[in-house]
């Protein structure tokens, strides 16, 4: 069995779920099918689970959503007039959408949770809708049905492990089945949605149930690359890499897959492909739980922006015990989360999100670290970029680090700062916001362009 997840790019037209159709019935083996919600048609389009948090704003704040509401139903009559299936299922999506808009509105999140997870649902039911059309056994399955229990951590869910022994009854079902993203069912019955992009997760967890032999994921790009095609033209394509190094890339900016996408399917030892709806028959990339390491020490590198450094220094900071641990609770008390903390001898680096740190609160942070924890400087760097150099290879090759430090340093940007991860599958350069592509790009030509050219 097959499990076969398709994003929105994959859905936003009848042409594409047509694409769809063809894909999923030319292998038996595709039994089980997991829709997000249908994506943008072309570059400055809307999704609509944008228009669905617009409307649902809207009914928070007690304003008219009509206009919005109205763009989701034409979305949706659109894709089903292409399909020619029937009226009565763009009755039911109406109501849907309408009752989840005149919900409980007591408790904010959990009423956008609901209302956002009207996208997936109703594009599982009229993909059914269309499936059956065609003559084919496919039936929609609704999460809860299923059993698909998470936490009630409203945007944040979390799969909850009994889920997992009520999926695997689904491979007892007969015929195809249609499955909505994204969300899953509280004990208490509610919705409740996993992070944005979460109907990877779904995949991931749906798969990780039935025991699937492979995870599907069907995308627009034909593979995932080395290095954002937007920063270097035409970059190498990564025909396998393992769970870790795609985690890793996920996480530092890599757009193809959800960082935490990866876990139930690696849990499971389940491989995953990621394929293009609209070049199907092209291998894609897989990820699988160890690789052959043919490639050199990198896989890829990522990059994002937006970061910002607490650097704080302390003679013999090392002796001073729960030293990290008074920074970190200072931040907490903040509600900030850190990304990393590279550290040294008397030294130690909080990265956190720059749209976490106002400077409003700058002062309030600053002052208390000054007074309980007397270190000799503290300095906040703003406007930083991460740029992330991830493979395996890493672990077995000497000289990583001075070959990208000798790029940087011929192309004339600074280092801001260097973390190595644990795993040593990953290496993270700090740089300037305004150096991240020239970096990403010079990086590149080390590791890649000299390689090709030899």
């Amino acid at each position: 069995m097959k499990i076969a997840k398709f994003g929105g790019s994959s859905l936003a037209t009848s042409e594409q779920i047509e694409k769809v159709f063809q894909i999923v019935t030319s292998d038996a083996e595709r039994k089980i099918i997991v829709v997000s919600a249908p994506g943008k048609r072309f570059p400055d389009d809307i999704k609509v689970t944008d228009l669905l948090i617009a409307c649902g704003k809207h009914a928070l704040q007690g304003k008219s959503y009509l206009k919005e509401f109205n763009l989701i139903i034409e979305r949706y009559s659109e894709i089903a007039i292409g399909l020619g299936v029937s009226s009565i299922i763009m009755n039911e999506i109406s109501l849907n959408i309408e009752l989840a808009l005149s919900g409980n509105k007591e408790h904010p999140a959990k009423f956008m949770d609901a209302v956002m997870a009207c996208g997936e649902d109703n594009c599982a039911r009229l993909v059914a809708s269309y499936f059956q059309l065609k003559d084919i056994e496919a039936y929609y399955i609704n999460p809860k049905e299923a059993g698909l229990y998470v936490s009630n951590e409203p945007g944040q869910a979390q799969v909850l492990s009994k889920s997992y022994e009520n999926l695997f009854h689904l491979r007892e079902r007969k015929g195809i089945l249609i499955f909505p993203g994204f969300f899953g069912y509280s004990e208490d019955g509610e919705i409740v949605t996993f992070s944005r992009s979460g109907s990877d997760i779904t995949g991931s967890v749906v798969a990780n149930g039935v025991k699937a032999k492979l995870y599907e994921n069907f995308t627009d790009v034909d593979a995932v690359y080395s290095v954002n095609p937007t920063i270097v033209k035409n970059p190498k394509e990564i025909k396998e890499l393992t769970y870790r190094e795609m985690r890793e890339l996920s996480y530092a900016g890599f757009n193809v897959f959800h960082d935490e996408a990866l876990i139930p399917a690696f849990q499971a030892g389940i491989p995953v492909n990621i394929k293009n709806t609209n070049n199907p028959l092209t291998p894609g990339t897989r990820i699988v739980k160890e690789r052959t390491l043919s490639n050199g020490p990198l896989i890829g590198i990522a990059s994002d922006n937006g970061f910002c450094s607490i650097y704080i220094s302390k003679y013999l900071m090392n002796r001073e015990i729960g030293f990290g641990r008074k920074v970190l609770q200072i931040l907490e008390d903040f509600q900030i989360s850190y990304e990393h903390q590279p550290s040294g001898i008397d030294d130690i680096s909080i990265i956190i999100r720059q749209n976490q740190f106002p400077e409003e609160i700058e002062s309030q942070i600053i002052k208390r670290i000054h007074h309980e924890l007397n270190p000799d400087h503290v300095v906040v760097e703003r406007d930083l970029a991460l740029i992330m150099l991830v493979g395996e290879g890493m672990r077995h090759n000497v000289g990583t680090t001075a070959r990208a430090s000798k790029a940087l340093a011929i192309a004339n940007i600074n280092i801001e700062m260097i973390n190595q991860g644990s795993s040593e599958v990953s290496m993270m350069f700090g740089v300037k916001t305004c150096d991240e592509k020239k970096a990403v790009q010079v990086i590149y030509e080390e590791f890649f362009a000299k390689v090709s050219s030899n």
